[in-house]
């Protein structure tokens, strides 16, 4: 199976649940439209996007006993078949949109926390939940060329070797 996208999700406020998009548009320079991190005025470019294995977010829900959905990842685009660690430093496509990985979007406190105070760690502590996603929890991505993406546009390597 070639790679593809899942899911898309954004935020309208800090802390605030993921909302599920069928189709986004996406910005150079920015990222996803109607996600709240596009209207800060001082966006860092690793932040435009965050992406996370589908595959990650099922072996740490197998392991863990947990039963986290990918909203609750907190991340805004939900791959399969994509080794995205694989990407840091190099360009690729989802659908018609270029992209650079930037950095592993490794997991933090936030997220625990957060978790933590909704109930949804189950037996794990925080540090337990943020050591076992460590190297696991994404990639912090920057839209290059923007365009319309939508659940289930394929990955391209964008012709770099990946």
């Amino acid at each position: 199976m070639s790679g593809q996208v899942i899911s898309i999700h954004v935020a309208d406020k800090a802390g605030g649940p993921l909302s599920a998009l069928e189709t986004a548009e996406l910005t150079a320079g920015r990222g996803i439209v109607s996600d709240r991190h596009y209207f800060r005025p001082d966006m860092e470019p690793k932040r435009e996007l965050t992406l996370i294995e589908s595959e990650q977010i099922e072996l740490l829900n197998r392991d863990s006993g947990l039963d986290l959905s990918p909203e609750e990842c907190r991340r805004n685009i939900v791959t399969r078949g994509i080794r995205l660690n694989d990407l840091v430093g190099r360009e690729f496509r989802l659908g018609a949109v270029r992209l650079r990985g930037m950095e592993l979007c490794e997991p933090c406190a936030y997220l625990a926390d957060l978790l933590h105070q909704q109930g949804r760690l189950g037996d794990l502590t925080r540090p337990d939940f943020v050591a076992r996603l460590t190297h696991r929890a994404g990639l912090r991505a920057r839209v290059l060329d923007g365009g319309m993406l939508s659940a289930g546009d394929l990955f391209d390597s964008a012709g770099d070797g990946v």
